[in-house]
């Protein structure tokens, strides 16, 4: 399971309102039939329109500073691995949607007129989608664009041989252009993937527009908070501040499993991802005290999400050859972000 939050984008050429961020939700419904459709939804809600969910966030700014952001986007993808558990993607998840926005609150240090808040006090809106494509911040398509920059000059140099502009063998030319898009490394069904290319395989995945501002259009609720959640001391009264990202991550993770009787790995958790970054030792430590059965899926998870694994490592052995893992350590770190682990 991979959970994002990000603050709504603010100054330069962004909009204040929620308008851009929501028609880009709806991209996927272009060209589809009324009841093919993927609609927004809420807690209690179902088949929203984008023009009120644009309508209610916009409205749902009281006493914003122009620099604070008006919504925040979390986006929750599971792994393919839990997408099998799933019997129809779009009903289940929206189901754990309306689960985990209960961790979400849960996970808030406040309090709304003595009380912990709860479910009915924020306004949020969500979207199932079933497609991704490759970005150019994707290791793919990276790890592909030397490959593609040649490709790039040569065809400009058959354009110009095709043109009269130059000489040239538009044949060899095209021949290695061929080579060059068969050697790249990163292939999709026998074609270099590229940006903005559909990924392939099961890729469903939620969106989820929540206001900054609490439903009352009173209290802010901010889960890009500088504090954890602590109590603090302000003019003799103690307050609580704060909101537990950890916390609702590693709920996020129960509820999805005690909603759908998944079995987690390892390797698919939160604490051992985490402790991949910050403790490499303990996190290999734990890796290789796993039933042999365990330890091979978590080795196969590891493989399928870009954690660079040495092979010299056998992982019957507890061989952690730290010199060279802390040297792989950093692209580790992208790869987990660039998958939106939210660390």
């Amino acid at each position: 399971m991979y959970i994002t939050i990000t603050p709504q984008k603010m100054g330069g050429n962004y909009s204040k309102s929620s308008a851009d961020f929501v028609g880009y939700l709806e991209k996927e419904n272009q060209g589809l039939e009324q009841q093919d459709m993927e609609h927004f939804f809420n807690q209690n809600g179902d088949e929203i329109s984008a023009e009120e969910v644009v309508r209610e966030i916009d409205g749902n700014t009281a006493k914003l500073e122009k620099h604070e952001p008006r919504f925040y986007s979390i986006t929750v993808s599971p792994s393919k691995y839990e997408l099998k558990r799933l019997q129809n993607h779009s009903k289940d998840l929206q189901k754990y949607t309306r689960e985990i926005m209960k961790d979400y609150v849960a996970s808030f240090n406040r309090e709304i007129n003595g009380r912990p808040v709860n479910i009915d006090d924020i306004k949020y809106y969500a979207k199932i989608e079933h497609q991704r494509t490759f970005k150019g911040t994707d290791k793919q398509v990276q790890e592909n664009q030397p490959f593609a920059t040649k490709i790039l000059q040569l065809k400009t140099e058959v354009r110009n041989v095709q043109e009269g502009r130059a000489e040239g063998n538009v044949k060899k030319l095209e021949k290695k252009i061929g080579k060059l898009e068969r050697e790249a490394p990163h292939q999709q069904n026998g074609k270099r993937i590229v940006q903005g290319m559909p990924k392939a395989g099961d890729q469903s995945h939620i969106h989820i527009i929540v206001s900054r501002k609490d439903a009352s259009n009173r209290f802010s609720l901010s889960p890009g908070s500088k504090y954890k959640a602590s109590d603090v001391e302000l003019n003799g009264k103690t307050v609580k501040r704060g909101f537990d990202r950890d916390g609702f991550f590693e709920k996020a993770e129960k509820t999805f499993d005690k909603t759908f009787g998944y079995q987690r790995n390892f390797a698919e958790t939160y604490k051992a991802r985490k402790d991949f970054i910050k403790n490499p030792k303990i996190y290999f430590a734990s890796l290789m005290k796993l039933p042999t059965n365990e330890k091979a899926l978590a080795f196969k998870i590891m493989e399928k999400s870009g954690i660079p694994m040495m092979p010299s490592i056998p992982v019957t052995k507890v061989q952690l050859a730290m010199k060279i893992f802390n040297r792989l350590r950093r692209g580790a770190e992208v790869a987990i972000k660039s998958s939106s682990i939210g660390i």
